[in-house]
């Protein structure tokens, strides 16, 4: 499929449709309880305004910017998404091979379907996202093959410390997926051993630890607070990420278009500020970059362009790199922190 047009995520999500199983539909779209935060993360990042610069040189527009001491082409990433095979046979490869080619990167889930070595291979740049079981020793071979095979840092989520309930139409994806595409990278018997549930007492000292365990640096998902973020950096996190985890966990959560200036308020100039949720174009992703994030991640688009493999999400890239250079050139930013600041401030409850 070719993304193209103004209506190309429209065009995304029906391709999706014609082509997706339905519970594997419903598990990509869907959020938590009745999807109130889900929905309103994409209106709000609509909902900001612009006050352009002019008379600036904007003849080639540099989108660049660099996460973590490397240089990316495009100021945003893949965010972690899960069940990646089940939306395509090839699926973290795919994703993985049209990334590289694109000068993003991505996030490799823990429950990700692909092993870590064959993902490491198409040259991507990669990070390892990681939920702690209640007994952490248990995530340890888990973090070590991460380690080995490359992975240049780990996000820590922090938001799930269960999981958000989903109302499903039908038979669950759970129900009706090959387990055998899903969370690869993790022991063989993890689920059956004693403490691997999610841990209910996650605090500041699993940063240190991991930061330990693994040599890389942390980067805390899931924060939605300035005062949480600045406990995140205290404890040593290189990065806080911005996420409500696209609506999947607790539904009403604010939007991550309105939680970002506090939290680049709190920790903006001692740590490097993320944030997903709801980005659906190049002027979101203006909006998101122009309210002081450091770098954009995306995680449904990348995902229901996966649909076609990497021929999908080499095509979602492009067009997001079009867009944004246009958006560049029309708010008379040559470079992303030439954007800082250009977002019209208190509008209403949201930016």
């Amino acid at each position: 499929m070719t993304v193209t047009g103004g209506r190309w995520r429209e065009a995304l999500e029906q391709r999706a449709r014609d082509v997706l199983p339905a519970p594997v539909l419903e598990y990509v779209l869907q959020g938590a309880r009745e999807s109130v935060t889900t929905a309103e993360s994409t209106r709000t990042w609509a909902s900001a305004r612009f006050r352009p610069y002019v008379l600036r040189d904007v003849t080639e527009p540099d989108l660049s910017v660099t996460v973590l001491g490397h240089r990316l082409e495009v100021p945003w990433g893949v965010a972690p998404t899960t069940l990646q095979r089940a939306v395509h046979p090839e699926g973290e490869v795919a994703m993985a091979r049209a990334t590289a080619a694109a000068g993003s990167m991505m996030v490799v889930s823990s429950n990700a379907g692909t092993p870590f070595t064959a993902i490491a291979e198409s040259g991507v740049h990669w990070w390892l996202q990681a939920y702690l079981p209640a007994d952490r020793t248990l995530a340890e071979p888990m973090l070590a093959r991460a380690v080995e095979a490359g992975a240049r840092a780990v996000v820590l989520t922090v938001d799930t410390p269960v999981v958000g309930t989903k109302y499903s139409a039908g038979p669950s994806v759970w129900e009706t997926v090959d387990p055998g595409i899903v969370r690869v990278n993790l022991d063989e018997d993890y689920d059956r051993l004693p403490g691997a549930e999610k841990a209910l007492d996650l605090g500041p000292h699993d940063i240190g630890w991991l930061a330990e365990i693994t040599g890389l640096p942390v980067v805390v998902k899931g924060v939605l607070r300035g005062d949480d973020a600045r406990r995140c950096v205290q404890a040593g996190a290189a990065a806080v990420w911005v996420s409500n985890h696209g609506g999947r966990q607790l539904d009403r959560a604010a939007p991550t278009a309105a939680c970002l200036p506090d939290v680049v308020a709190a920790v903006g100039e001692d740590a490097e500020v993320y944030v997903d949720g709801g980005v659906r174009s190049g002027l979101d992703l203006l909006a998101a970059l122009a309210l002081g994030a450091d770098a954009v991640f995306l995680g449904r688009l990348p995902l229901l362009a996966l649909v076609d493999g990497a021929d999908g999400v080499a095509a979602l890239h492009a067009t997001l790199r079009e867009e944004t250079r246009e958006a560049l050139r029309l708010a008379g930013c040559r470079t992303v922190v030439d954007t800082h600041g250009i977002v019209l401030a208190d509008r209403g409850n949201h930016l």
